[in-house]
C-alpha cells in the first residue's frame, strides 16, 4: 500500500523529525518526504498505513497534511 500526502514541510530538520515520529507509529513502512516536489510529498509505503493517523500526527506538529488522490 502506498499513501501520498501534500505537506508544507520546508526544511530538512522538520523533515527528519516528522519521519522519525511517523516511524514510531508505522515501523514497517518506508517513509520519505520529497523536498524538491512543489507539494512536499510525504510518502508511506507499507501495510496498515492509516491516513487519518498520519494527517493527525503531522498536523499536531503544525504542518499542513492532505491526502493526494
Amino acid at each position: 500500500m502506498i499513501e501520498l500526502f501534500k505537506t508544507n514541510v520546508d526544511d530538512v530538520s522538520a523533515k527528519e523529525y516528522l519521519i522519525r515520529l511517523l516511524e514510531q507509529f508505522f515501523p514497517d513502512c518506508r517513509i520519505t518526504i520529497d523536498m524538491h516536489d512543489c507539494d512536499k510529498v510525504l510518502r508511506l509505503e507499507g501495510l496498515n498505513v492509516q491516513p487519518e493517523t498520519v494527517k493527525q500526527l503531522v498536523r499536531e506538529k503544525g504542518f499542513h497534511c492532505n491526502e493526494l488522490h
